[in-house]
């Protein structure tokens, strides 16, 4: 999915090309902004659960307005998912996650608590959790799983 991104900031492929520079080294864009980094990982960690998310809707046989209400469910909780993931590097220890905790930091990557804090990203990530569950409402008890996972992603331990 090629496009502009934010204003000012390189379309999707020139992002792809330098994710590993921003990741590894902080470099590539300058300063990264809250609005680059969520742009980032909406064609990140949320694009692959919208795939999942939408593909499942379309195999049931749900509208497009029904898909399309999944799509936004997967995008807020692809989302959280790495906002939580930003804060179980710096909460977690090495052992709880199964992987080095803290080398975000170390690598003075951009995270969300480095732009907004620990407690804003908790916030933040509740929000997002919200809103995901928010898009499935009229689906009423058929969304439990769903909702079941959203609440998951930001509660995990690892």
């Amino acid at each position: 999915m090629a496009g502009p991104g934010p204003e000012g900031q390189p379309d999707a492929v020139d992002m792809r090309r330098q994710v590993l520079d921003l990741k590894s080294e902080g470099k590539g864009f300058g300063v990264v902004t809250l609005d680059t980094l969520q742009w980032i990982h909406t064609y990140k960690t949320a694009a692959l659960l919208k795939a999942a998310v939408a593909s499942g809707a379309v195999l049931a046989g749900a509208s497009d307005a029904e898909v399309e209400k999944c799509i936004i469910y997967a995008q807020k909780i692809g989302l959280a998912f790495q906002v939580a993931d930003d804060i179980l590097d710096v909460t977690a220890s090495t052992e709880d996650l199964g992987k080095t905790a803290g080398k975000d930091l170390d690598a003075d990557k951009t995270t969300y608590p480095k732009l907004l804090g620990l407690d804003r990203s908790r916030e933040v990530a509740q929000e997002l959790v919200n809103e995901a569950k928010e898009a499935l409402s009229e689906f009423g008890d058929r969304a439990a799983p769903l909702n079941g996972l959203a609440d998951y992603i930001i509660q995990r331990k690892n």
